[in-house]
């Protein structure tokens, strides 16, 4: 087998995140399939790149030896790629590349967007983690992300990246069964869900840290389980497990979305790009009033912001007046 540069990408992928699977999930393969390809570009190297331990992935001598040379040609290829793309956005029209980490606010921005840029022809990439978000921005692949992480462990900020802070401090809810005995009550401490079992997804850094930190200051130790969110939801609404959710959260039969008690989970969202802020105005107004749209449509989230004179609520005029109607599986 030939390397190519995918080969080399997805070495440099296991190096940076420290783990197979959080490389798959960021190179957009299945963790089987990179433990395979890892394989074979060992056996064409011949020899071992990396040490497999239950903390992660770390570099042999000859891995990096190997990624000393990867690092560069990578380096050069995603430049290339960049500059040729910037070559053809000026032939064929510009284009408005942006990047999320998810969000209800997400088809309210586009719709925003392609609204106020007719002619920039809006996309959308969604990555899980902030961290590739970041580095995309930095790269010259996106041209804004809307990101969100734990406010105590906010991620390594590329040089040249600025950020602008949309909400500093927002709170984490919990998705819970319907038939819950806490789901009763406006409001959870999380002291009742101490027997739950808990889902979190490994790839979000810092989500487990946060929620073992909260649980930690409440003198409880949780019951943690690892999965995706989506998969989260199927099993919240079989009454299996409870996790965290967003604020902004669409219900769904079966599952109750709550706030907890003095919000001992929280996330900072905000807008990277490599454009001073000032540039990114238009950008950013927009993303605001997707977000307020969206977080007024969501009964649990409106309830919270009144009771918290939240600085969202001053621009509620951007959301309908009277929200509609939110259709909320009864407790």
């Amino acid at each position: 087998m030939e390397l190519e540069v995918r080969h080399l990408r997805a070495l440099c992928a296991i190096a940076d995140t420290g783990s197979l699977r959080k490389a798959a999930r960021q190179l957009g393969m299945s963790q089987p399939s990179l433990t395979t390809q890892l394989r074979r570009i060992e056996n064409a190297i011949g020899g071992r790149l990396f040490w497999r331990e239950l903390t992660g992935s770390r570099p042999t001598p000859l891995g990096h030896s190997v990624l000393c040379r990867a690092r560069p040609i990578v380096a050069e290829m995603n430049a290339l790629v960049t500059e040729a793309r910037q070559e053809a956005g000026r032939t064929t029209g510009a284009r408005l590349r942006v990047g999320s980490m998810g969000s209800q606010a997400m088809a309210g921005w586009l719709r925003r967007l392609r609204a106020r840029f007719p002619d920039a022809d809006p996309t959308i990439h969604i990555d899980v983690r902030a961290d590739s978000l970041l580095q995309m921005v930095s790269d010259g692949h996106l041209d804004v992300a809307f990101v969100h992480e734990p406010e105590d462990a906010p991620p390594r900020v590329p040089d040249g990246v600025h950020r602008r802070v949309l909400v500093a401090r927002e709170p984490q809810f919990v998705a819970l069964p319907a038939t819950h005995p806490a789901a009763a009550h406006p409001v959870v401490p999380l002291t009742d869900l101490a027997t739950d079992q808990w889902m979190v997804d490994p790839a979000l850094d810092g989500q487990e840290a946060a929620l073992r930190r909260a649980f930690t200051a409440a003198g409880r130790t949780p019951r943690i389980v690892h999965g995706d969110y989506p998969t989260a939801a199927d099993l919240v609404a079989s009454a299996e497990l409870v996790t965290p959710c967003r604020p902004t959260a669409t219900p769904r039969p079966g599952l109750a979305i709550r706030p907890l008690l003095d919000d001992p989970l929280t996330l900072r969202l905000s807008l990277a790009s490599r454009a001073e802020p000032a540039t990114t105005d238009a950008l950013f107004r927009d993303l605001r009033d997707s977000y307020v749209e969206a977080a007024w449509s969501s009964t649990a989230y409106r309830q919270w912001l009144l009771r918290n004179n939240s600085p969202l609520l001053p621009t509620r005029d951007a959301a309908p007046s009277t929200p509609p109607p939110v259709r909320e599986a009864s407790a």
